[in-house]
């Protein structure tokens, strides 16, 4: 008889399907429905989990394919067939590289969405013209990726790019990929607004939050702790989005956190988005205080310059993009700044579990 393949460590299809019945025996329940928030959770889960098997199999099914062609090569030397595993096998490294990203997201929050924040630091004008780069290559990478992007706050630099940005990216796995993005990182290139085309050195820091669900935040919010500002809100480039205050700015005192939103024209729905992430804030403290998870959520607060940088992206006097965490680098930048940031993402997650 033929032994079931035992599998173990990461690759363990046999306790996901287990924990798929369970979670599908949970929907059967008649008050499933009732709570949306958890139903979406566990609904999310499911399909994770089928994604992670369905992936591991289909795998699985290549090789031994593969394995039978290269029995029949031994005797036939067929180059043609030759050249056929070849190619396969550089498509399963891929898959299997792949799979292995989805399944090294097992954090506590790896699963949530995430609040991700860009300011610039040391460099003046270049330093947010780097801002507004940094931006777009999320953005390039959320659409690269399936995940939606919600802007809660955008301030204009005083001659170019942006003074700070604030999102939310909603999609499954977004705080798990994005959470080694948060630190310092610093571009060198010829500067745009230098006449004399002298080489700069500019810096912007990212910072992640995983969106928490609002039945895990036990967070109380005195109104005498924080003020509340209106203004009117401003597009990009300075354009007018709105000639009513609709922008909402609350201000917590015992903590200093100031939280901004002017993505809706409605006052109050701004107003409820704020207290949203402001409560995500304090309950993230919260958690740093209560179970001393510094590093594991939030990171290590840094300088935003020269010596604390997390990745490097160098476009003069030679194009090189260097993680100084992990040492991987690609020289092919443009490509990075573009979206293209999934090589870096996997080696951090790997760089977890060594």
């Amino acid at each position: 008889m033929k032994k079931q393949k035992i599998y173990g460590g990461l690759f363990d299809p046999i306790s996901k399907k287990k924990r798929i019945e369970e979670l599908e025996s949970e929907i059967n329940n008649p008050n499933f429905w009732n709570d949306k928030s958890h139903s979406e959770e566990v609904l999310n889960e499911i399909n994770s989990l089928k994604y992670k098997i369905g992936g591991i199999e289909k795998i699985k099914k290549d090789i031994e394919s593969n394995l039978e062609i290269a029995e029949l090569i031994k005797t036939s030397n067929d180059l043609e067939m030759l050249e056929l595993i070849s190619n396969d096998l550089k498509d399963i490294e891929s898959k299997l590289n792949s799979v292995e990203l989805e399944l090294l997201l097992n954090g506590p929050y790896d699963k949530s969405d995430c609040i991700l924040e860009i300011h610039p630091g040391a460099g003046g004008t270049e330093s947010c013209d780097w801002a507004s780069m940094l931006y777009r290559m999320y953005n390039r990478w959320c659409e690269k990726n399936n995940k939606k992007v919600e802007l809660l706050d955008y301030q204009d630099g005083e001659e170019a790019g942006i003074k700070s940005v604030s999102f939310i990216v909603h999609g499954l796995n977004s705080y798990g990929y994005l959470k080694n993005e948060k630190g310092v990182h610093r571009l060198i290139r010829i500067s745009p607004f230098d006449s004399n085309k002298r080489r700069h050195t500019s810096f912007a820091s990212v910072d992640i939050t995983p969106l928490y669900n609002n039945q895990d935040i036990d967070i109380e919010i005195k109104d005498s702790d924080i003020r509340i500002d209106t203004f009117c809100a401003s597009g990009h480039g300075g354009q007018g989005v709105n000639t009513t205050p609709s922008a909402v700015r609350i201000t917590h005192f015992p903590s200093k956190i100031v939280v901004t939103c002017q993505n809706e024209r409605s006052q109050i729905r701004n107003k409820e988005t704020c207290m949203t992430v402001l409560k995500n804030k304090l309950y993230n403290l919260e958690l740093e205080r209560r179970e001393k998870e510094l590093k594991n959520i939030k990171g290590e607060n840094t300088e935003i310059n020269f010596g604390s940088q997390i990745r490097t992206y160098t476009m003069c006097p030679y194009t090189l993009v260097k993680d100084h965490r992990t040492l991987f680098e690609s020289a092919n930048v443009e490509k990075i700044l573009d979206g293209d940031l999934n090589e870096f993402i996997y080696e951090n997650l790997k760089l977890g579990v060594r």
